[in-house]
């Protein structure tokens, strides 16, 4: 949760105000392609080709409004827009601190680039002192949740690891006959379905008769541990 003071909290209550209450031109919504033109437009040419400055955030500031934050954060997975939408979210400096958090938990954004977006705000000076304040402040909060996130997904992916190795033990165990007595049915159950996700069947799935023979073969052998021939009828 962020925490901050008395004013910056208000500050950034208001920003949802301005979101919430920002008015469209009568007639349809703004098109998401005239957001993309604007953004384009901005770009200037530099030592590099065409790319952002700081002219690039004053035109921003001016062409797009508070409006225009949602339409941005849909465009954010644009390749081809990927560092003019930063521009673009921090032209509306207060106004996008809120939207833009709960875009990186939502995953419509990613920690590195809403951190950018926040620097951005920091550094432009039509944003007012408060809202660079409240800029930094955020920063760090999301600067500490993508942290959190790469460790969850660090744990994640240990905890898959130690999984896949215990089935593929297990899996080892059950060419034995007399260590395949030792694991319970709910461990040959994971190595049947392993196996059949290897061979890219499903349980429910479709399958060809052969494969529905082979399979039901597969579960009277793997699970309920019956000899692989049956006897004739």
């Amino acid at each position: 949760m962020l925490i901050l003071n008395s004013p910056l909290s208000i500050l950034l209550v208001g920003s949802l105000c301005l979101v919430a209450n920002a008015q469209l031109p009568a007639g349809s919504p703004k098109p998401a392609e005239r957001v993309r033109q604007i953004i384009l437009g901005s770009r200037s040419l530099g030592a590099h080709g065409f790319g952002y400055s700081s002219n690039s955030l004053n035109t921003l500031s001016r062409k797009l409004t508070p409006a225009d934050v949602p339409t941005l954060i849909d465009l954010a997975a644009d390749k081809d827009l990927h560092v003019g939408v930063q521009f673009a979210l921090a032209s509306q400096c207060e106004a996008t601190l809120i939207p833009v958090r709960a875009a990186v938990i939502q995953h419509k954004i990613s920690f590195l680039d809403a951190e950018e977006v926040m620097h951005l705000i920091e550094d432009f000076a039509v944003c007012r002192p408060q809202t660079q304040q409240a800029s930094a402040a955020m920063r760090s909060e999301i600067h500490s949740l993508g942290e959190a996130e790469q460790r969850r997904l660090e744990e994640e992916e240990k905890e898959k690891a130690a999984e896949n190795a215990r089935i593929q033990r297990n899996a080892l165990k059950m060419l034995d006959p007399e260590m395949a007595k030792s694991l319970t049915r709910q461990e040959r159950e994971e190595v049947y379905k392993r196996s059949l996700k290897a061979m890219g069947l499903k349980e429910d799935g479709p399958m060809t008769s052969a494969q529905r023979e082979m399979v039901e073969r597969m579960y009277r052998t793997m699970v309920l541990g019956e000899s692989g021939t049956r006897p004739p009828n």
